[in-house]
């Protein structure tokens, strides 16, 4: 008894837990700005102690270690407040996509075991749509005003004790499961433990020389994994983290959240990007502090980038490039490099390692294509329920990205196609084998393919292109108003084509890259509609 005592307290002196790291700053810097969204902010003490009432009144409700509780809200504090609430009860927060439609949203609650919904009061009516037949979820509770069928995310939080729960978490626990989606279409969910998190975010500030009591600010949702790691470095160096609406982008008032905050660092896609350097006053704006402006979460046009640079000179421009199931940065093209190595996402982070293989997992020669694979402290711990896809992923010993990639005589290397033919829209992940699902529902349809095309504000866009199984094609509007209830509307085809056959190579797989080259001018840019 004594000796596992003993062993239990070396583990506790020895760890480095994410509700451990908020907790920590609360003592060190109470009074520093942890957190701001539009005319609230919370200090680090403010933000642990709001932190520990919610773990606290979680617990009473019978939450407890290795449970799962789906987080889905639009930025907000409480997203903050409710990440560190499940991590200190040993919990795991489920973050979850506010535009997925109840069908895919009750897939994920369903499929991570999740016993609770934290949500706010503008998506409650989604999520209590969701759970009603689910009997595993215990309740749903939201912010702002009173909903219905869920409790009050504000009097939980007053309910709960101020005190740390104290329970024991361990480094290998799950600090987060986040949903990406495979070539099935079936999203999964890619367990990420405290030890993940830790070590990419220290990845993460060596990387970017972030200091103590730096300021963020970003763009992104903050149930992506890219929102996420923004978030988590400057925790754990105290300083503050500006979050913006997730509802709607506006340039205008990003440039003025830039210019108000004057932040060290900021992260926005490259469709962002593009619009915040075209406003007239971009170039001459009070961003005195910027010594970051990072991209990523898709490939950007050699003019946003160009744009970039001339808009912001003084900055360091730097690409960020990774995936969830890296915690999730994995090679960053920092300033140095941004303009002599433009087209490359640079080279593998610290505590990364990676090679370059062939379909037998033996490394290519510099200047040959293959695919991406890793190893290190930042790979997942598996597929949540999903042993066969793990297997298949982690073949060799190594984490297969699913990348296909040419790495060149300085080691920098360049992304040439996505072997799940993975389309990105706007910063948005879209897996043509789930949309292509939902459009095989349709009665008319007999086969279809789903491809990426030319957009010019989206990057890239699906479209359809299907084989109909009626001598007249049913009208296009009438497709797309087939998917309403079954896809989020970033993931729905913006064009339907009709063909009478599908390319297929000889095994009979659709050959997607010949479909490309067939429609990628006809939706050039120039073309392609909003």
């Amino acid at each position: 008894m004594h000796t596992a005592q003993r062993t239990s307290d070396l583990d506790r002196s020895r760890r480095l837990v994410l509700g451990e790291v908020l907790a920590r700053n609360a003592r060190r810097e109470p009074h520093r700005a942890a957190v701001v969204f539009e005319d609230s902010s919370l200090t680090f003490a403010e933000l642990d102690t709001r932190v520990n009432r919610l773990a606290n009144a979680l617990a009473e409700r019978g939450v407890g270690r290795g449970d799962k509780v789906a987080v889905l809200m639009y930025n907000r504090l409480e997203v903050v407040e409710s990440f560190f609430a499940c991590q200190k009860l040993g919990a795991c927060p489920v973050p979850v996509n506010f535009r997925l439609a109840a069908s895919e949203l009750a897939y994920i609650l369903e499929n991570s075991d999740s016993v609770a919904v934290l949500t706010d009061d503008e998506l409650a009516p989604l999520a209590l749509r969701s759970t009603s037949d689910l009997a595993a979820v215990r309740f749903v509770a939201s912010t702002g005003r009173p909903v219905q069928g869920a409790l009050s995310y504000e009097d939980l939080v007053a309910g709960g004790s101020p005190e740390d729960p104290g329970v024991d978490v361990d480094e290998d626990d799950l600090a987060f499961l986040m949903y990406t989606s495979g070539t099935t279409g079936r999203p999964k969910g890619a367990m990420l433990t405290h030890q993940n998190l830790v070590s990419n975010t220290i990845n993460w500030i060596l990387e970017m020389e972030a200091r103590p009591g730096d300021a963020w600010l970003s763009g992104l949702p903050l149930f992506h994994i890219g929102g996420v790691n923004g978030l988590l470095p400057f925790i754990y160096l105290a300083g503050t983290c500006v979050i913006t609406p997730s509802t709607s982008f506006d340039p205008q008032e990003s440039l003025r959240l830039l210019e108000k905050h004057k932040p060290d660092m900021c992260y926005f896609v490259p469709t962002q990007w593009q619009q915040i350097c075209e406003l007239p006053g971009a170039a001459t704006s009070e961003t005195t502090n910027l010594r970051r402006a990072l991209w990523g979460a898709s490939q950007a046009p050699p003019s946003t980038l160009e744009l970039l640079v001339e808009t912001f000179p003084a900055v360091g421009i730097v690409n960020a490039f990774g995936q969830t199931e890296m915690s999730s940065n994995t090679c960053f093209l920092k300033a140095d490099d941004a303009v002599r190595k433009m087209g490359s996402v640079g080279l593998p982070a610290v505590n990364v390692e990676v090679r370059i293989v062939d379909e037998d997992g033996q490394d290519v020669a510099p200047g040959e294509v293959g695919e991406i694979v890793y190893r290190g402290p930042t790979v997942m711990k598996g597929y949540y329920k999903a042993d066969e896809a793990t297997a298949d992923a982690f073949r060799g010993g190594w984490f297969h990205s699913g990348d296909l990639v040419r790495q060149d005589d300085e080691g920098f290397i360049y992304v040439v196609d996505r072997v799940k033919d993975m389309i990105i829209s706007g910063g948005e992940n879209i897996y043509p084998a789930e949309v292509e699902r939902a459009v095989e529902r349709h009665p008319a349809v007999r086969e279809v393919a789903v491809i990426g095309v030319p957009h010019p504000r989206w990057v890239e866009t699906p479209v359809a292109v299907v084989v109909s199984d009626t001598e007249e094609h049913p009208d296009q509007s009438e497709v797309l108003d087939f998917l309403r209830s079954d896809l989020a509307s970033y993931k729905k085809p913006r064009a339907v084509v009709y063909v009478d056959e599908l390319p297929r190579n000889a095994s009979g797989k659709i050959l997607k890259r010949e479909l490309r080259d067939s429609y990628w001018d006809l939706f050039a840019p120039s073309e392609a509609t909003e």
